[in-house]
């Protein structure tokens, strides 16, 4: 009798990740003054919400543009114009430094995820720029919109499988986002004000090989859509560009839902929250920070690393949460860390990573 031999699925493992953000600072003070300039004298509420400057969690954060930029009117035309050259410009600085970091040219990448939806270009960011990286000519190209600040725990999760499905290819994913670029001089709207203390620009990008070699292995991701929900967050879309949508608070949800959308995925590969060694949560502000440690329960202060990012940045849209994987991985990635990000839909996404001894 024969015997028959199965091959066990090989790990797709992080080979390596890299951050990248415009030069351009607007410090948080700077950015609460011009706010005040531009709505203060046209919106009546601006005062009474004028604290949410303050209140963010948030030092400074990187644009493509000076602060002056921001007080003329911008159509889709203007705006999309920043986006495809600032865009660009990161997804390259990105992905050079981890294809650096990896041992690896652009030569030996076999696929690339392209995440962003704070613009729109066709042919997408990639295709754009592929001469000046040096990408081959048969690489495979898959470019993601629409699922905002869960695009880089996503993507993760699509680069996974995409290279879990041909072991021994390196796939890279670049997430790059322009935030600020929906900044509204027209809307006298809660939402337009609290976007405008919350956002920035940044890039974030990572390597993904199945085989050996890696700082840690892609056990599995999970997703978890709540039904009618979609007024949470979004664009709105207009003559003058994307409009932000914030029909309701999100750390009020977050701390309610948060918890059960993760037992739930976990559970499906028979692990608890005790499992799980360091949780790496998307900052989408501090009073989201706040609620997810209380949905989580972890201790007050735990999500040290997320608070810093979003000091330091802003929150990026789909790139944060790979700000916070490669802050984590450079001070040494426990035994088993959670990746997760809340986004449109709304829902939650999650990757789970275990280190490599």
């Amino acid at each position: 009798m024969t015997e028959r031999i199965c091959d066990v699925p090989q790990l797709t493992q992080l080979i390596s990740t890299a951050t990248a953000v415009p030069a351009n600072i607007l410090l948080q003070s700077d950015v609460a003054t011009a706010a005040g300039e531009i709505f203060g004298p046209r919106f009546r509420e601006f005062d009474r919400m004028a604290k949410v400057f303050d209140s963010a969690g948030i030092h400074k954060r990187h644009a493509a543009r000076p602060i002056e930029w921001f007080f003329q009117p911008r159509g889709w035309p203007r705006r999309t114009g920043v986006y495809l050259e600032t865009a660009g410009s990161l997804f390259i600085e990105a992905a050079t430094k981890a294809l650096d970091e990896a041992g690896l040219t652009a030569a030996d990448i076999d696929t690339v995820v392209t995440i962003s939806s704070t613009g729109i270009a066709t042919p997408s960011l990639e295709a754009r720029v592929w001469g000046q990286v040096g990408f081959p000519s048969d690489i495979e190209r898959v470019p993601v919109f629409g699922l905002g600040c869960a695009g880089g725990v996503s993507g993760l999760a699509i680069g996974a499988r995409l290279a879990q499905a041909r072991p021994g290819t390196n796939v890279l994913i670049v997430a790059v986002e322009l935030c600020t670029l929906s900044f509204r001089l027209d809307e006298m709207t809660k939402a337009n004000i609290v976007a405008t203390a919350l956002f920035g620009y940044g890039a974030a990008a990572c390597i993904l090989r199945a085989g050996e070699g890696g700082m840690a292995d892609v056990e599995f991701a999970g997703q978890h859509t709540w039904p009618n929900t979609l007024d949470i967050m979004g664009w709105s879309v207009d003559p003058q560009g994307f409009g932000v949508i914030f029909d309701r608070s999100i750390p009020p949800f977050a701390e309610a839902e948060m918890g059960p959308a993760v037992d739930g995925i976990l559970a499906r590969h028979d692990l608890t929250r005790s499992d799980i060694d360091r949780f790496a949560c998307h900052p989408g502000g501090i009073k989201v920070v706040d609620a997810l440690e209380r949905a989580l329960s972890l201790e007050k202060g735990s999500l040290d690393i997320e608070r810093e990012v979003l000091n330091d940045y802003r929150n990026m849209s789909a790139p944060t949460a790979l700000f916070v994987l490669d802050r984590l991985r450079r001070h040494g990635l426990q035994h088993r860390s959670l990746l997760t990000a809340m986004g449109p839909g709304f829902s939650a996404s999650c990757v789970s990573l275990r280190a490599v001894a």
